[in-house]
Order: C-alpha cells, then sequence, then structure tokens
C-alpha cells in the first residue's frame, strides 16, 4: 500500500479498547437500570426519530406476574325448617273416649318429620304450641301439626290451610298445593276442604312468626276413623308431611 493509506495500529487499539469498555459498561448499566431503553420509531422518510410518547422501560424493576383469579365456590344453601308440635307444651289438644290425646300423635308424627329432615342435612326446629322462639321466627318454612277431633263418627280426610291474611300469599299458596298433593298421594286420605275452620286460618303461630316466613298447618287426620293410620302408620304420615315439604323447598320429591 501506498503510505497514508493503512490504518494506525495504535488508534485501532485504542478504538476498541473503547468499544470494548462501553460494552461492559452497558451489559452492567442496563440490567440494573442506570440507563433506560427509549422506544425509537421512523418517520415518513424513514428517518430514525424518538416515538411520541417515549416508552421508558427500566429493566431493573421486578416484572409483577399475574396473580390467579380465586375459584368462588357458593355455599350450598341449608333449608331452615320449624316443625310445631301441636298442643305441645300446652295441652292435650282433642281427645277420644277410650283417652287417646291428640298431642301424643303430633307429637309421634313431628318427631320422625323432624329427624327425616334432619338427615337431609337440613337446619330443623321442633317447637312446642306456645314456643317463644315463634316470636320473630325466620325460616324458609314452618308448618303446625295437629289431628281432628275423635267426634265426627265417618268423617275421614285430612286438610292444610295458610293465614287467611298472609303477606306472602303466592309461595303460601305453593307450600299448602305441596303439601296437599304429596301428604294425599302418599297417605291415600282425601283431602277434606270443607271442613277448614278459622282455627286454622287465623292460627296463632301465623301471626307471631316473621312474615316473610312461609307457614302452613296441617290436620293430619281424623282421629276416630283415620286412627290405625294416626296411631299405627306414624312413619307414612310423617313421610307425607316431609315429602310435601321437599316438594316445596326443592321444588322436587325426594
Amino acid at each position: 500500500m501506498k503510505e497514508g493509506t493503512e490504518a494506525d495500529p495504535w488508534a485501532i487499539g485504542w478504538l476498541v479498547r473503547g468499544l470494548v469498555l462501553v460494552t461492559f459498561l452497558a451489559a452492567f448499566a442496563v440490567p440494573v437500570g442506570l440507563v433506560p431503553i427509549v422506544a425509537i420509531a421512523t418517520d415518513a422518510s424513514g428517518e430514525l426519530t424518538p416515538a411520541e410518547s417515549v416508552i421508558v422501560i427500566q429493566l431493573g424493576t421486578p416484572v409483577p406476574t399475574a396473580t390467579p383469579t380465586p375459584e368462588f365456590t357458593p355455599t350450598p344453601h341449608v333449608p331452615r325448617i320449624g316443625i310445631i308440635a301441636g298442643h305441645s307444651g300446652s295441652d292435650v289438644g282433642a281427645m277420644c273416649p277410650d283417652g287417646l290425646t291428640e298431642v301424643e300423635i303430633n307429637l309421634a308424627v313431628a318427631e320422625r318429620v323432624v329427624r327425616l329432615l334432619a338427615g337431609y342435612g337440613w337446619q330443623v326446629h321442633q317447637l312446642e304450641e306456645f314456643d317463644v322462639r315463634l316470636n320473630g321466627y325466620q325460616a324458609d318454612a314452618l308448618l303446625s301439626i295437629h289431628a281432628d277431633s275423635c267426634n265426627v263418627p265417618g268423617k275421614t280426610g285430612f286438610k292444610v290451610a295458610r293465614a287467611e291474611a298472609s303477606y306472602i300469599p303466592h309461595p303460601e299458596d305453593r307450600f299448602v298445593e305441596c303439601l296437599r298433593h304429596h301428604y294425599g298421594s302418599i297417605t291415600g286420605l282425601p283431602f277434606d276442604q270443607d271442613t277448614i275452620t278459622y282455627d286454622m286460618t287465623r292460627y296463632h303461630a301465623f301471626y307471631e312468626i316473621n312474615p316473610n316466613t312461609p307457614a302452613a298447618i296441617i290436620e293430619a287426620g281424623f282421629m276416630l276413623d283415620d286412627r290405625a293410620l294416626l296411631t299405627e302408620h306414624p312413619d307414612v304420615v310423617a313421610n307425607g308431611i316431609v315429602a310435601g315439604l321437599v316438594c316445596f323447598i326443592e321444588g322436587e320429591s325426594r
């Protein structure tokens, strides 16, 4: 080569050293965030220009990790049911000439109903006729169990009623219908609409409990002509009542 065309080895050496030093400093400074990375864009002519909205990425900042959304598992509703054993804790109710009392029938049936519903995992309260817990009582349903008198020869059947002046007539009508249908189907007793009295439609507990608690009263049968069912087959009576309650609470029979 001609003199002056050869590169200066000394200058090249320092240039290489400078590049190595810059590379070393960049390798150290960028990861720790001392030197930001600036976004660059091109204009219409193809020239590189800083982006209008400068995005500075601090590489030293920890990258947040996505937090998984916790799965929501709703707590299953546990039905709350009140069962009144008619006349219990108060008096004997109706009585037959041979000493059979209504309250003993009511208790035998109510205890079986409570046991069956508790077996489903429901929260069930067995209540007395004038139980103090009835004041403002709140539940998914309240049912008072009774038996009809022993002084009407030839009379058979059952009856169900809700409050005459109901605060929630539609749910209570459905409650009554569930009991009427399932109880009649399981026990084989006819529904006796004609002998529903004010003692049933104006039953005291209806006006003591919370007005939003659906409530009904059932006369499970007559103590004379239906005696065999009421006294010898209380499980059948209880199953008919439970089927009506399940119909109302779950909309199906078990």
